[in-house]
């Protein structure tokens, strides 16, 4: 213990009494705060040289783990994202018809009739990645075909463009165009049949099954709408 009689060579509290510093005294504080800026030197070098690329100790380091384990969960990201790269790069959003019903005048309902019987307008609804609905086309007779309605789309003055180099994803209803990416047909799609554990075998499945995964964000933006507009 440093006090007045401290007889230490170089003690700066020699014969200036009894001091104390934070709760201890002259010389024991001294050389704690001496040990704590030793230690807060060496952590500070050890960062610089973690950042830039040197490990020079073997010894566990909490927050070296932490980094590492930020750059595997970053990697996963990087892995999972190139493997859905086939139907997302450069894809504006997804696009469909869904049917609505409606009354028309007796001599109109045959044209109105669906596949499933119900008399109904088919609605071309276009939406972003972000579940956003950017075009929307109502109209067309129930017995239409979604591919003819989206010719009618493309070929009105006002109707739907597609930048060059971007397209937009469609089912196996419609053609495999420029604008316009497809599935493979005569190949699984659907996402109920991907269930149990069923994995691709070939790059047309494992196409198929990104597609149909992609391409849902149309059916959830029907879904959403007509669950807030219930007479839809």
């Amino acid at each position: 213990m440093c006090d007045g009689g401290c007889e230490a060579d170089g003690c700066e509290m020699k014969g200036k009494g009894n001091i104390e510093i934070e709760g201890e005294r002259g010389c024991e504080a001294k050389g704690k705060r001496k040990k704590i800026g030793a230690v807060v030197r060496r952590r500070e070098n050890k960062e610089r040289e973690l950042r830039a690329g040197k490990v020079v100790d073997a010894r566990p380091n909490k927050d070296f783990h932490i980094d590492q384990r930020d750059k595997r969960s970053e990697g996963v990201e990087r892995e999972r994202e190139e493997e859905e790269e086939p139907v997302k790069k450069n894809c504006l959003g997804a696009l469909n018809g869904t049917y609505i019903r409606v009354r028309v005048p007796e001599n109109d309902k045959p044209r109105y009739r669906t596949r499933k019987g119900e008399i109904a307008t088919n609605v071309l609804g276009v939406c972003s990645r972000d579940m956003k609905f950017i075009f929307v086309m109502p109209g067309w007779e129930g017995s239409a075909f979604d591919s003819r309605i989206l010719r009618d789309a493309i070929r009105k003055p006002t109707g739907l463009r597609v930048p060059t180099g971007y397209y937009y994803l469609v089912d196996a209803g419609y053609s495999n165009a420029e604008g316009f990416l497809a599935p493979y047909r005569g190949t699984r799609y659907h996402l109920s049949e991907w269930r149990d554990g069923c994995a691709p075998q070939n790059k047309e499945k494992f196409f198929n099954m990104k597609h149909s995964s992609a391409r849902n964000v149309v059916e959830r933006c029907f879904g959403l709408l007509k669950m807030r507009w219930a007479i839809l």
